[in-house]
């Protein structure tokens, strides 16, 4: 959930990319500015007057960028030009005459990359929210160009050099421990990233990068294609069991497709999970699973299994190159796991309860439909259908009659009012067209100390799916908070799915769509809330960073949030303890399918990373096996299959550390916990200012494990997470 910054760059040097501010601070040392202004000199700047992608942000809040403005056409000049002066800079950068300093080496790199993270703004924008044929092309063509770039940097010896003299001179303890945890990340990530191979291995490594980079490039654009191209139609006798909310928006789903009259399943999960909850009709509901689950795996152009193959094989001869016996051995070094075993470890401690759970709710489900006379075996695409049915028949609780309570501007409000308490922000509309925006949905706000007035920033909200937009939920940011050259504000965004509802409608969302939006402001809140001077404190750790969106959707069903914010759509009446109870009751239902969807997932990813890829020869194939020796369940399939699995696939963010969201949950769990306890709960003030001082504002300027240890007192324990799902928990020694 990052910022989409050159995802197609090694971590080793993030740190040069991150830089957007203009103005300099005045410990740089005129020698410095010089050096790196003369690598300008001889490049042609002229295109910067001509492309608003290169350009600085200008209008109002410290400048903000200028969606409105977008053009297709100038985004690879924009690119090319960026590669070109970000070279220029780090070049000089490396051969800087005086002797290496954090100041002349480290800052230099914060402030490099300008022009090109101008660029990468818009092209997240493209990218996520409205992609298209021609953008793809653009990604393909650009792709193996920003591989070259990155492995031109996390190659550069003599850059290299500059970051080890710090490292290991006599300034190094004299830095804050912000300045020695960027000094230290920096320099292993050119380690990792190969800078210590011969010049063999260093050409090997970067034809794989680059390669890997086209095969990542192609595999999200074919997940995007088989989400455009499988629309499920259906007509109003089809549409037993399907509640008005869902048939409305459906109904304009299919009339933008040009099939007025009918109604229309997308092949997106905002649209597939409802209807495979509510659908009496058994054979639509069938063909809705298989498409959603078949993504990328159709035998045709857009099939992505030899591609993960190709993608696994490169991968695993990159990093024995570089002396690891596996993938997921070498990228969990840094993360707060250290290495696969220990992630297993996790794992093996709640598969086994997550089984046990799934075994009661198919028992349940199944003897229901055997009292309807169904004459059916429960299969995975009448997992939801029957679970809602045993979840009325348990606990008298109907999802749809939730969803009324559940709309998606009074939920935001909900989460703006937590900020308030939590943080101190007051968020206030922006008016329309004060602030570029790169779709008629997107609004705005400005964000500030509800105390002083300060300005603290801006969030933009993308909240409806639509043609172009990848599917799911996601957070990122175009500005981030630094000091290290003049305090900036941020300019963050939630992105979310939600099935529109026609004109003059109000949209209602589920409960497990109203924690996913309070779990992406949780991000949001993250990127808002921070405290810290250079942009490479940014960069998160991949198995830490979900724990503070996890955490923020504990409060969506507190007794502030229920009273004020959960309010009939049409009566405006509060919800009724009643039905709030009932939730609560059935807080750890369906737990087995939500718990073991996503461990299959999780293990699956680190059985591909811990495999000798020589192994594998077919992925469907080693698929099927590991998850029968796994011993998964038949009604439930992975929550995202190999064909289909982006977070790993797409690129290499949560590659080999998909388990890091469970990581995560046993932090949130335990917080959690915190809060209960706490004399005023979640609300309580002085627990709520060590969650924002160690757990918010600090971003990845400490390590994860101290800033947690701060905030708690001790280490997590996975006890916490056991009770949170209704699983037995052993008692303590």
């Amino acid at each position: 959930m990052k910022k989409p910054l050159l995802t197609a760059l090694s971590a080793a040097i993030v740190i040069a990319l991150s830089g957007c501010s203009d103005t300099k601070a005045p410990a740089t040392s005129a020698a410095q500015s010089d050096v790196v202004a003369a690598a300008k000199i001889a490049i042609d700047d002229s295109i910067v007057k001509e492309n608003i992608l290169l350009q600085d942000f200008t209008g109002p809040y410290e400048g903000v960028p200028a969606f409105d403005k977008m053009d297709l056409d100038l985004i690879i000049p924009a690119v090319e030009y960026g590669i070109q002066v970000e070279l220029a800079e780090m070049d000089a950068i490396a051969n800087n005459p005086e002797p290496a300093t954090f100041a002349n080496t480290f800052v230099a790199m914060e402030r490099a990359g300008k022009e090109l993270s101008n660029v990468f703004s818009y092209w997240g924008i493209w990218a996520s929210n409205m992609s298209s044929p021609e953008f793809r092309a653009i990604q393909r063509e650009l792709s193996p160009k920003l591989s070259d770039f990155s492995s031109k940097i996390s190659q550069n010896e003599k850059l290299f050099a500059r970051v080890k003299a710090v490292y290991e001179g006599d300034e190094y303890p004299t830095l804050t421990l912000e300045e020695q945890r960027i000094v230290k990340s920096s320099y292993e990530g050119f380690i990792r990233s190969g800078i210590m191979l011969d010049e063999a291995g260093k050409k090997r490594t970067a034809e794989i990068n680059k390669r890997l980079s086209e095969l990542s490039t192609k595999f999200s654009a074919n997940v995007l294609n088989d989400e455009e191209n499988y629309v499920t139609f259906f007509t109003k006798e089809q549409a037993a069991g399907l509640p008005e909310s869902y048939l409305n928006a459906a109904a304009a789903a299919a009339t933008e497709r040009g099939k007025e009259g009918l109604f229309a399943v997308t092949n997106t999960r905002s649209s597939m999970d409802p209807f495979l909850t509510y659908s009496d009709n058994r054979e639509l509901r069938e063909i809705v699973w298989t498409n959603y689950y078949s993504r990328g795996n159709n035998g045709d152009e857009f099939d992505n299994n030899a591609i993960i193959k190709e993608t696994l094989e490169l991968r695993h001869e990159r990093v024995q190159l570089l002396g690891f016996d596996n993938y997921a051995t070498w990228r969990l070094q840094d993360r707060m796991a250290k290495n696969p075993q220990n992630a297993m470890d996790l794992m093996d401690k709640v598969w086994p309860a997550a089984l046990a759970r799934v075994e009661q709710e198919v028992a349940d489900m199944q003897a229901i439909a055997d009292a309807a006379g169904a004459d059916i075996k429960i299969a995975p695409w009448d997992y939801r259908y029957y679970a809602e049915k045993v979840r009325k028949d348990k606990y008298a609780l109907d999802s749809d009659e939730v969803k009324q309570y559940f709309q998606i501007d009074k939920l935001r409000d909900a989460m703006f009012y937590v900020a308030e308490r939590l943080f101190n922000f007051k968020f206030t509309p922006v008016a329309a067209g004060s602030v570029p925006v790169w779709h008629k949905d997107v609004n705005v706000w400005e964000v500030t100390d509800a105390t002083t007035g300060d300005n603290v920033g801006l969030w933009y909200l993308d909240p409806f799916a639509r043609q172009g937009k990848r599917s799911g939920a996601w957070a990122t940011y175009y500005r981030s908070y630094t000091t290290y050259d003049g305090e900036t504000n941020v300019l963050s965004a939630n992105n979310s799915n939600f099935v529109k509802a026609p004109d003059g409608q109000t949209t209602l969302i589920s409960f497990d769509d109203a924690e996913t939006y309070f779990h992406e402001f949780g991000h949001a809140l993250h990127f808002l809330a921070a405290d810290v001077k250079y942009p490479s404190s940014h960069s998160g750790v991949r198995d830490y960073t979900e724990f503070q969106s996890q955490l923020l959707e504990r409060w969506l069903l507190t007794d502030e949030v229920i009273d004020q914010f959960l309010v009939h759509h049409e009566t405006g009446e509060r919800i009724p303890d009643e039905l709030v109870q009932k939730i609560k009751n059935a807080s750890t239902f369906n737990e087995g399918f939500k718990t073991t969807e996503y461990m299959a997932s999780a293990i699956m990813d680190l059985k591909y990373h811990t495999t000798d890829p020589s192994q594998i020869e077919d992925i469907q194939e080693f698929e099927r096996k590991t998850l029968t020796a796994m011993g998964m369940p038949s009604q439930i399939p992975m929550r995202h299959r190999s064909t289909h699995f982006q977070h790993i696939f797409s690129g290499e963010g949560y590659a080999a550390a998909y388990y890091g969201y469970m990581w995560a949950e046993v932090l949130t769990s335990d917080a959690a916990e915190a809060f209960a306890n706490a004399p005023d709960g979640f609300y309580d003030k002085e627990v709520g200012e060590r969650l924002v001082k160690y757990l918010f504002a600090v971003r990845n300027a400490m390590d994860p494990a101290d800033a947690y240890r701060a905030f708690r007192g001790r280490d997590a324990k996975v006890e916490a997470l056991m009770r949170d799902r209704g699983f037995p928990v052993k008692a303590e020694d």
